[in-house]
């Protein structure tokens, strides 16, 4: 056997392994953490519609309720540890490739690239909160108005906020989009599910994307906002671009509506763990 097939195969070796059982493993364990915490910050902003809020309908809030909890600690270091299995699943994309006929693809590699990057970093703010700073990243709506204040006094910062902000309503209209079409199906393995079943995760998926992307969009919207009136405050997290439902004509029942989607987003990611193909 000659070197390059001896490397050919070598590379073939460490594909395998990296679709092995340890990337599913890690593929499951973040979904199922993305969920928990989508799933308290719906409960969460459920709460402020209802009249409470004294609570954040964010991450930092989500980390506050577990830390209450019995077995409180724990909790957060295992989704914490979820979370880097995430990022690492993302990682493995970027390198080999995702599932699917066009996850090889320079796109498909980018945006995984993207979005470990982004885990990581949740991963992260989970692990120092779980760790004892307390701050888990600070709340969004701080860490929000912060960059975006630094940002503007960039040159050209109120085009680079702007630009920011234009990006997030693209996403979150994308998020939205995706999620009404039922794209998720094409990564699910439909053929292991009961009819009955197929019918939950589409309720799920449809309802908790859609609402995902609303509040995308809408936080997108604050940031050109915030970049059209050159003021940082009006930058706004997932806990302010929530409260702001409340504040419309449609009153806390939009909020409400929404945060019910968060909840079904959070439920997806549980169907999500444990169908998706990876």
């Amino acid at each position: 056997m000659n070197t390059s097939a001896l490397a050919r195969n070598g590379r073939v070796g460490v594909e395998r392994a990296a679709r092995g059982s340890v990337t599913k493993g890690a593929a499951k364990a973040g979904l199922a953490a993305r969920g928990v915490i989508y799933l308290l910050v719906g409960l969460l902003a459920l709460q402020i519609a209802s009249g409470d809020g004294s609570q954040q309908a964010d991450r930092q809030g989500a980390l506050e309720e577990i830390s209450k909890k019995p077995f409180g600690a724990v909790l957060l270091w295992a989704l914490g540890i979820g979370l880097v299995g995430m990022a690492l699943w993302r990682l493995s994309e970027v390198v080999f490739g995702g599932a699917g006929a066009d996850g090889r693809s320079a796109k498909k590699r980018l945006l995984a690239l993207v979005r470990c990057g982004f885990y990581s970093f949740v991963a992260y703010s989970v692990l120092a909160f779980a760790a004892g700073s307390g701050s888990g990243g600070g709340s969004g709506d701080e860490q929000s108005r912060d960059v975006t204040a630094r940002a503007l006094e960039l040159p050209a910062g109120q085009w680079i906020v702007g630009a920011g902000g234009t990006g997030i309503i693209v996403a979150g209209v994308w998020i939205g989009a995706r999620a009404v079409m039922r794209s998720y199906r094409k990564k699910m393995r439909l053929g292991d599910m009961s009819p009955r079943m197929r019918r939950l995760v589409d309720i799920t998926g449809v309802g908790g994307g859609a609402a995902r992307g609303v509040v995308f969009a809408a936080a997108g919207v604050f940031a050109v906002r915030a970049a059209v009136e050159y003021q940082p405050d009006e930058a706004k997290g997932i806990d302010d671009t929530l409260r702001s439902f409340a504040a419309t004509p449609a009153g806390p029942g939009l909020l409400a509506c929404v945060a019910a989607g968060l909840v079904l987003f959070g439920l997806f990611s549980f169907a999500m763990a444990r169908w998706r193909k990876v």
